[in-house]
């Protein structure tokens, strides 16, 4: 099985430097022209199904993305990773850093955040699902920058430090995966 990976386009929060997760934002418009452009490069990609996280700047990132008018699943699986405290506040207001809060696995928490153990066990369920119901088909994810670390990790080894920030992934890039 194919999986081609996807995060949604520029928001008004990635402009910030705003913790999004599970706030429900849509893009702005540099947001729709990485969409656009993301579609002119999915062109030659054969894909059979599109999995999408129900947040709307993922929605809206997927409707431009769909020019084939694939079958769309939105699953609660590929939402962000809900930051708890630190849900549209800065990282200069939240007194730690990217890599505190983003970047370990084991050792650091914030009130509120869903623990990257959890993420792991959801995106883990969904990608088993996956091989399951679409053994040798090509599937397109369109979802969040911490998401997509996860799903990575889950097809990679996590560090035994457990420092995830070895994985970025930049509005609208598309990544491929054999699963």
């Amino acid at each position: 099985m194919k999986l081609y990976v996807i995060r949604h386009g520029h928001t008004p929060c990635n402009e910030t430097g705003t913790y999004n997760g599970h706030l429900d934002e849509d893009l702005d418009s540099q947001g729709i022209q990485q969409a656009l452009e993301a579609c002119r490069r999915l062109k030659t990609v054969e894909y059979d199904v599109i999995y999408c996280s129900p947040l709307l700047r993922t929605r809206h990132t997927c409707e431009i993305l769909n020019e084939k008018n694939r079958k769309v699943i939105y699953d609660d699986r590929l939402k962000e990773r809900t930051l708890g405290v630190l849900d549209g506040r800065k990282l200069s207001s939240a007194g730690i850093t990217l890599k505190q809060h983003l970047n370990y696995y084991y050792r650091y928490h914030v009130e509120g955040a869903e623990e990257f153990p959890d993420v792991f066990r959801r995106v883990r369920s969904f990608l088993d699902e996956l091989k399951t119901t679409y053994k040798d088909e090509t599937i397109l994810i369109v979802s969040h920058g911490g998401l997509l670390r996860v799903l990575h990790y889950c097809m990679n080894e996590i560090p035994k430090d457990g420092d995830l920030s070895g994985f970025q992934t930049e509005n609208c890039q598309i990544r491929e995966y054999e699963l």
